[in-house]
């Protein structure tokens, strides 16, 4: 399953995601998916394995625009997001 961390800023969208990258997790800058009706239109994707690590970096990070993480499934071949609480 994937897991999204939503902010409300593109920037801090992309600083998270390089983050990311440079302690080794897979991320991904991905869309939005409209379904969720959130954020800035960009969101970071990692698997739910990382997120442990995820939201440890998450931490070490000031990240103001920071608004959840939520995750998404397909059903029936539609996606459906929702809040993510580990």
């Amino acid at each position: 399953m994937w897991v999204l961390a939503v902010f409300r800023s593109r920037s801090q969208s992309l600083d998270f995601a390089e983050k990311l990258t440079s302690y080794g997790i897979y991320a991904q800058t991905v869309a939005a998916p409209k379904e969720a009706k959130i954020g800035c239109g960009l969101c970071v994707r990692f698997e739910e394995r990382n997120f442990a690590r995820v939201f440890a970096i998450l931490k070490l990070g000031k990240y103001s625009t920071f608004k959840g993480f939520y995750k998404t499934e397909f059903l029936a071949g539609r996606q459906i997001v929702t809040s993510y609480k580990p």
